[in-house]
């Protein structure tokens, strides 16, 4: 938040690799998921720990799902208003999300939806917005789409 890195917390469900500037992202069938990280993901069990950054406060529920610093800095040069999303705290969900930009963005072109998404929830924000936000996530959840 305010370009400021935080530590997020997630189960892990990769096996490591140090990756430097360069991070993959995961993708269906990565093998580097391992058995009982599969499992983890496809139920969004790793992302429990989260709510640990959520009452730490560098988290909220509801917000631009977090990336990692080196997709932070290939997209600010790719991607008009990429950075704004950084003026609110990363949330565990968001408008993006349950609006089928869940997972793996594997295109330029995926990436710019998401971060359209997100600039349109910080236009948009209402508590209201962030209750459906949270309803219709609890759902895809349950559906286990995009989630590997």
């Amino acid at each position: 938040m305010n370009g400021e890195e935080i530590i997020v917390y997630k189960f892990r469900s990769m096996g490591v690799c140090e990756d430097g500037a360069v991070v993959d992202q995961a993708r269906k069938n990565d093998v580097r998921v391992t058995r009982f990280g599969g499992f983890l993901r496809r139920t969004s069990l790793d992302e429990l720990p989260q709510f640990i950054n959520v009452l730490q406060g560098r988290m909220s529920i509801v917000g631009p799902r977090p990336h990692a610093v080196a997709h932070n800095e290939m997209y600010r040069k790719l991607i008009k208003g990429y950075m704004l999303r950084h003026k609110v705290k990363p949330g565990i969900t968001g408008w993006a999300q349950i609006n089928g930009f869940r997972g793996e963005t594997d295109t330029l072109d995926k990436m710019q939806s998401r971060i359209e998404f997100d600039l349109e929830y910080l236009r948009n924000w209402s508590l209201g917005l962030d209750l459906l936000i949270i309803a219709r996530t609890v759902k895809e959840v349950l559906k286990k789409d995009n989630a590997y």
